[in-house]
């Protein structure tokens, strides 16, 4: 994608004129509620011992409607005392993979939890584990159209649940220490919805996030996943202002309005999926003390491998280091 976005100041001052569902907050109260109603003992399972220097965890707690949720959960071996945890989410389509992907944190001597993102795990990587069990209407291929038609059906609604019970199932384990969240594109997406729902967080690290400024990222993207919403729309055009209305639940933009940690976003500014303005949408939305680290000739990718010493150096001054 070539420059066609705004120009990076433009980006700076850039605010989406959009209003929050008038009952969003309510919605989300009610469903986070409903979701640790049916709250159960976590289990966790010591996993693959041949990584001498870590101890793995296999974590699996209760998401959303109680159902199981599988995470990993990486320390470095030996430490007893709690660790600052960052807990990370995943990009569209992948499963939470193997122990030995996730390891950059601990390195840096952190200890790190990762979601696997229900439903996904068959696109690309090692896979993942957690089936989603609700059924849904008319979707095109992919996650981003499923229950559609209501904020109570949609996809997101389970995911995003799934993202605040794996926050409260670790802020209750005594071996682990503050927590702050981290992930890129759909994960970027989850870690801002996650830093909007849940209270304590250190600090948000949101990287090219999907699911920010819907109607325009729809209206302007013609990649995956927002033009499942268009090939949908274009189906069924009689649905346009419900699909949007649904979407609105779901918008990081409400989310960030929410969101008081410190954060350190990421974005490319030739980013054909999630467009520069969609990030900034967030980015200038967000409540809390907000940086971010623009990558000029950068797409999707953002920032890559590179970014992650950015962000070890926010979080250190986070947490003191």
């Amino acid at each position: 994608m070539a420059l066609v976005d705004l120009p990076l100041p433009a980006l700076h001052e850039y605010r989406a004129q959009l209003s929050a569902p008038g009952d969003f907050d309510t919605f989300w109260h009610h469903t986070l509620t409903a979701a640790r109603e049916l709250a159960w003992t976590p289990e966790l399972r010591p996993a693959l011992p041949g990584l001498r220097a870590v101890e793995v965890i296999d974590l699996r707690y209760a998401g959303f409607g109680g159902h199981p949720i599988s995470a990993w959960l990486l320390r470095p071996r030996g430490v007893t005392q709690p660790l600052p945890t960052v807990v990370g989410f995943n990009g569209y389509g992948g499963g939470r993979g193997l122990p030995h992907e996730h390891l950059a944190w601990v390195g840096a001597g952190y200890s790190y939890a990762f979601m696997d993102t229900r439903g996904q795990g068959a696109w690309w990587g090692a896979g993942g584990d957690t089936p989603d069990p609700v059924g849904h209407g008319a979707a095109a291929p992919g996650y981003a159209t499923r229950g559609l038609e209501s904020p109570n059906d949609y996809y997101y609604r389970r995911v995003y649940t799934d993202a605040v019970r794996l926050i409260d199932t670790l802020g209750e384990l005594p071996e682990v220490g503050p927590l702050a969240v981290t992930g890129v594109s759909q994960g970027g997406g989850i870690a801002i919805a996650a830093a909007g729902l849940s209270s304590g967080l250190i600090a948000a690290m949101p990287d090219v996030p999907f699911g920010s400024h819907w109607r325009h990222s729809v209206e302007h993207s013609d990649e995956d996943p927002y033009a499942e919403v268009k090939r949908y729309l274009a189906v069924h055009p009689g649905r346009i202002d419900q699909v949007f209305n649904t979407l609105s639940y779901f918008d990081a933009v409400h989310f960030a309005a929410r969101a008081t940690a410190p954060a350190l976003f990421s974005v490319g500014l030739m980013d054909s999926v999630c467009l520069p303005s969609s990030v900034f949408a967030a980015f200038n939305s967000w409540s809390g003390p907000h940086q971010i680290e623009p990558y000029p000739f950068a797409g999707h990718e953002g920032g890559g491998p590179g970014h992650f010493l950015k962000q070890l150096e926010f979080l250190d001054k986070v947490v003191g280091r």
